[in-house]
């Protein structure tokens, strides 16, 4: 079943998603394994096809379901999912297969994908793997082009957050360190 408020976002819009320098969750599936893990190093990189860049560490059981289904989601955890993202993000699915039942992560697919994505978020970006052997391997960077793009349309519409007039549990998750984050804070109109 699908969140409500769940609203596509044409991909031309997609890196808007990003750009504001949110964590990130990452999700995958590959052989009926499906995982969830956090990121606080995501970023849009290309408008045209859209592209995103995430860095996925060697240890992670995320990033070998990435590798092995060329395919992996974004997700823009909300303030209300800070301490899911801080047990996604600590705990590792090798050494405790059973994490996302742990943490509570509520999953759902899209219509048409095969793919985890995590309910109660902001937005989800849904990534086609572009192989860069050199990069995954030395510097732990994947580069996705983005295939699909969706958002909760009470933050986000006509291609642009609205963080100001949204419930402030919609708004996004910034993580400093050591299990802290800043929520996005009020816009500045220049």
């Amino acid at each position: 079943m699908l969140p409500a408020h769940f609203t596509p976002v044409p991909l031309e819009k997609a890196y808007r998603l990003l750009n504001h320098g949110p964590t990130v969750i990452v999700s995958a599936r590959h052989a009926g394994e499906s995982n969830a893990m956090s990121a606080a190093w995501a970023c849009a990189l290309d408008f045209a096809p859209p592209k995103v860049t995430v860095v996925l560490d060697k240890a992670t059981r995320t990033r070998a379901l990435v590798e092995a289904s060329g395919l992996f989601a974004l997700q823009l955890p909300t303030v209300p999912q800070a301490a899911m993202t801080v047990g996604i993000g600590t705990d590792s699915a090798v050494t405790e297969p059973e994490k996302l039942a742990k943490h509570g992560v509520p999953l759902f697919e899209a219509p048409g994908l095969a793919l985890p994505l995590v309910a109660g978020c902001a937005a989800w970006l849904v990534c086609k793997l572009i192989p860069e052997p050199h990069n995954q391997q030395t510097y732990d960077l994947f580069i996705g082009e983005v295939i699909a793009a969706w958002a909760d349309e009470r933050v986000f519409r006509d291609g642009h957050w609205e963080f100001d007039s949204a419930p402030a549990e919609l708004r996004t998750l910034h993580y400093v360190a050591g299990g802290q984050f800043f929520a996005i804070g009020d816009g500045v109109a220049v």
